[in-house]
């Protein structure tokens, strides 16, 4: 199931960046506004399954947890080479390792769908 939602996802994700005539930073941030659209609190039956399962899987079953390792780190192998593009293009600077950068991306987006999801808002608010 988990190595199905990954493929899907992967595929939904490399269609962001394959769309020319945009700069990589346009690219990353569309990725990040599609999956806001169609994984946010609302939309999210199904879709959101990392956020939805991802600790509690992890603990329970090392097959599973496997399959999350390798679906989000092939999602951050994505954001890495949108990252290198942009630092090639000219449309992004960071500070730091473009792997690092792209899993700190990452990390924090899965946090905030989570906070999302307790409270049923994909808007930030400070507690």
């Amino acid at each position: 199931m988990l190595k199905s939602y990954f493929a899907d996802f992967l595929a939904d994700m490399d269609g962001v960046p394959a769309r020319s005539g945009r700069s990589a930073a346009e690219r990353l941030m569309a990725y990040w506004q599609q999956w806001r659209e169609t994984r946010s609190v609302e939309e999210c039956q199904g879709k959101c399954l990392v956020v939805k399962l991802g600790a509690e899987v992890a603990d329970l079953s090392e097959s599973m947890r496997l399959a999350l390792e390798e679906g989000t780190s092939a999602i951050v192998d994505r954001i890495e080479h949108t990252i290198i593009s942009g630092l090639e293009d000219g449309s992004l600077s960071v500070d730091g390792d473009p792997r690092d950068v792209a899993q700190t991306l990452y990390s924090m987006w899965l946090g905030a769908s989570v906070m999302a999801k307790i409270q049923r808002s994909p808007a930030p608010r400070l507690v």
